[in-house]
């Protein structure tokens, strides 16, 4: 049974940073994609950054220079490091995972299998 939870949100100021992590189990972890989605107020949920099972990373325009994905196989958790964090960047994480993994789907929401309950960011102005 594939499960994947989600940590680490909360609120900050515009500024701030937050990192997420999400707990993987229940599937051969290093052979998916995995990716981190948002969906903010009234807004469809979004790509935000994702990272193949080669350690390729690709990440939204929204988000690049700030946030920075990586993965740990061992611990078969997932991290999001948010910095500089603004108002905007508030609604809810989700972590998913892709069991066909190819890095030119990181960010199609469409194509993971796997979604985790979300955790939720909120930044304060």
């Amino acid at each position: 049974q594939v499960q994947l939870v989600e940590s680490g949100g909360g609120s900050v100021q515009a500024g701030g940073s937050l990192r997420l992590s999400c707990a993987a189990s229940g599937y051969t972890y290093s052979s998916y994609c995995m990716g981190w989605f948002r969906q903010g107020p009234g807004k469809e949920r979004e790509g935000v950054a994702g990272i193949d099972s080669n350690g390729v990373t690709t990440y939204a325009d929204f988000v690049k220079g700030r946030f920075t994905i990586s993965k740990d196989n061992a611990k078969t958790t997932l991290h999001l490091q948010m910095n500089s964090l603004k108002p905007e960047d508030t609604g809810m994480y989700y972590c998913a995972a892709l069991q066909r993994c190819r890095w030119w789907l990181l960010l199609r929401e469409k194509e993971y299998n796997y979604w985790g309950q979300g955790t939720q960011v909120t930044v304060s102005s």
